[in-house]
């Protein structure tokens, strides 16, 4: 399972990495400027991220250290482990904030729906691997994908947590889509989204849920309420203007102004202070490492690790795309953080082990779909 072969090392991907380090230490700066100074008491925010950071990039070096194909063997036990972990936190979990989604590990608060999303990519590209169909999957042929996203999206659902929920609909649209449908499942999928929708709108949303949406068109009507976080983030990533305020110098950040300023509105800070040309800067080699990333998924040896690198892309791509516009006011504020931006335990550590997963990939391109070297 651990043999060393030199090829590995001749095919590191050290552009992945550079990439992930360079955003890795300009979240970390951010991070650092977003909460100080620390609090008189207890860890400092940016410390603990330091640990967290160190744990994941080991993390990230055990994932490499073995063939992706033995995620088929393991992949159905870990999405065992993760329900069972799901329904651990929803009856003994740690509440907060009218939500019950943590485990107290002790060195950390672990909020296993994180985790359950790059699980969910694993699953499918483990059975679309396995059950190829090259005209096209029909509604029956994606009856066991539907339900294996189904049964996390409801025990997230129940946390309540509506963002992470439908992250994982993303997820199951990008991968299936991708590895496609006949047309008649379009429609009926549509047909059948449109009806799920209408039927949570009016029997599954929670009041204030609605409330986060309704404000979304209109955040000035509620501008002390649910409104306020959209407004003050508009007017902090604004009011950076072009070249920024400077480092550790945004107002809307260090004045409190702003909520959530280390974690969903992350960016918020990054953009008072860096402006227009560092926001540019920092996103185009963010998604430059996506396109990177799927890059890897087109050179990969064989099905599973290409529909593997490009299910993490799109993990990331989505939670990435939905954060910043959340940020600039183009959706609601449904509590889905900037991957690898934004302060949080949980999801730094799912980022970087499906990085890691997307390092293995490229590392072992080089080897027949048999190999097990």
């Amino acid at each position: 399972m651990f043999r060393i072969d030199r090829r590995l090392f001749a095919n590191f991907d050290w552009v992945l990495l550079l990439l992930l380090l360079l955003i890795c230490g300009m979240a970390y700066f951010s991070l650092y400027s977003a909460t100080y100074p620390p609090k008189p008491w207890g860890m400092p925010l940016y410390l603990k991220q330091c640990y967290l950071l160190l744990i994941g990039f080991s993390g990230f070096l055990f994932l490499i250290s073995f063939d992706y194909q033995e995620l088929l063997s393991w992949n159905y036990p870990m999405y065992g482990l993760i329900i069972i972990l799901l329904v651990v936190a929803f009856y003994m979990g740690k509440s907060a904030g009218g939500a019950q989604r943590w485990i107290n590990l002790g060195f950390m608060k672990l909020q296993p729906s994180e985790p359950a999303k790059l699980m969910l990519v694993i699953t499918l590209a483990s059975y679309y691997s396995r059950n190829e169909i090259l005209d096209g999957y029909s509604l029956k042929d994606i009856g066991i994908p539907i339900l294996l996203t189904i049964v996390p999206f409801v025990l997230i659902m129940l946390q309540p947590d509506l963002g992470t929920a439908l992250m994982l609909g993303v997820i199951f649209v990008s991968m299936t889509v991708f590895v496609k449908l006949r047309l008649s499942t379009y429609a009926i999928l549509s047909g059948m989204a449109a009806i799920v929708g209408a039927f949570g709108w009016i029997r599954v949303l929670k009041p204030y849920q609605k409330q986060r949406i309704e404000t979304f068109f209109n955040p000035e009507t509620d501008p002390m309420g649910h409104g306020y976080q959209i407004l003050q983030s508009k007017i902090a990533v604004g009011s950076g203007e072009m070249f920024g305020k400077g480092y550790m110098k945004g107002t809307q950040g260090h004045l409190h102004f702003l909520p959530e300023r280390h974690t969903d509105f992350a960016f918020s800070v990054w953009g008072e202070e860096w402006g227009f040309v560092g926001s540019v800067i920092f996103l185009a080699i963010y998604f430059f490492m996506l396109l990177w990333g799927l890059n890897v998924a087109i050179s990969a040896r064989d099905r599973f690790g290409m529909l593997l690198a490009y299910g993490i892309v799109m993990l990331v791509f989505w939670q990435a795309v939905i954060n910043l516009m959340m940020i600039l006011g183009f959706l609601p504020v449904v509590g889905i953080p900037l991957p690898l931006f934004s302060y949080g335990g949980s999801s730094l550590l799912t980022t970087l082990f499906g990085m890691g997963i997307l390092m293995n990939v490229r590392m072992r391109r080089f080897q027949t779909s048999s190999a097990k070297e």
